[in-house]
């Protein structure tokens, strides 16, 4: 029996080899991973419309797909089943859904409603003309599709922490929206995530603002939770009494889910990181900004947001052109800083084991 690519045992595991980082045939492989759940929208991102199209999902998974309100909140196919052309090209208020190339109309429930100069079609129409529903799931105010029958999203391991943040009441911000295009593979923007070893190296500024002795990572399947404490003084969350962390001086709560998305926990709100991959070497990262009080956002750990991007793409486009290096294969895990990384590292290669 083979050793397992990446060892259980952190002292002893090698890291990914930085084939996986730099040639297509990993890249293409790894693309089924995508079909899981995906971040979709924050129920405020909706405002005065009730169609919402997601134009990070088709970047991502190459389905397009449409958020609708109606009596309930639903996701569909943003495709119309006459000829393929997107059904709605941008956010609106609407009673139907109707094809801008042939007028082929759609209810809100995603059944077909009205198409011209069909009378003469024979056996039109059937459940085919119908638009394809996709499974859609709520937690804390945000809506997560996905292609195929996943296994639960963690929730369960995170609610003793996060569910007191009221994320429902959070209101998108537009202005703290970034798209930033990252010469890089996605995993590494991941790995770095996944740890806070770095932090006094490449981020001076969040360095004053964290405790990064007390730094603390907790893995669980299908996640990571990252816990940041303030320095004394520094703005902190207001916890309730029962919370697992009370009395602890907590600055930021950072949650990753499998594979690409974080969620950045502030006393301000939430700041979430989408990973869209592109190719072995290129990436984009788009934020989005979610707010609970705006008279926190210029303190603390939450307000060094674009100074802590900027310095992680630094050090990640330069540990890229490292993976091309002949001299470098694998490296090795901190026992007591890289338990993110190494959980990361071993759901991959579990991936990559069972397709072989």
């Amino acid at each position: 029996m083979s050793e397992p690519l990446i060892d259980e045992d952190i002292r002893k595991a090698r890291t990914l080899p930085s084939a996986w980082y730099t040639e297509l045939e990993h890249f293409k492989q790894l693309q089924s991973v995508f079909s899981g759940w995906q971040f979709a929208a924050h129920q405020s991102e909706f405002g005065a419309n009730n169609v919402l199209p997601i134009e990070h999902y088709e970047a991502i998974t190459g389905e397009s797909v449409v958020l609708v309100k109606n009596e309930v909140t639903a996701c569909y196919s943003n495709v119309c089943t006459h000829r393929g052309m997107r059904v709605a090209l941008e956010a609106c208020a609407a009673k139907t859904l109707q094809c801008r190339y042939h007028g082929r109309t759609f209810n809100l429930d995603g059944t077909l409603r009205h198409m011209p100069e069909f009378a003469e079609a024979i056996d039109f129409p059937t459940a085919s003309d119908n638009l394809a529903a996709f499974s859609l799931k709520q937690w804390m105010g945000m809506h997560f599709t996905a292609l195929d029958d996943s296994a639960e999203l963690p929730w369960k391991e995170v609610e003793d922490r996060l569910g007191f943040l009221n994320a429902e009441a959070y209101t998108h911000d537009p202005a703290r929206d970034r798209d930033h295009p990252i010469d890089a593979n996605w995993m590494l923007y991941v790995d770095n995530y996944l740890e806070g070893f770095h932090i006094p190296y490449v981020h001076p500024e969040l360095n004053q603002a964290l405790d990064y002795g007390a730094y603390a990572t907790e893995a669980f399947d299908g996640g990571v939770l990252q816990i940041g404490k303030a320095m004394e003084g520094d703005v902190k969350f207001d916890l309730p009494e029962d919370h697992p962390d009370a009395g602890e001086d907590i600055a930021a709560y950072y949650l990753w889910l499998f594979p690409n998305m974080m969620f950045n926990f502030y006393p301000w709100g939430l700041s979430l990181n989408i990973v869209v991959p592109v190719s072995p070497t290129q990436t984009r990262v788009l934020y989005r900004g979610y707010v609970a009080n705006a008279e926190l956002a210029s303190q603390g750990a939450g307000s060094l947001l674009d100074t802590v991007e900027d310095q992680d793409q630094w050090v990640i486009e330069l540990v890229q052109r490292g993976m091309a290096s002949s001299a470098y294969d694998r490296g090795r895990y901190s026992p007591s800083k890289e338990q993110g990384v190494h959980h990361f590292h071993r759901m991959l290669a579990k991936i990559f084991d069972e397709k072989q």
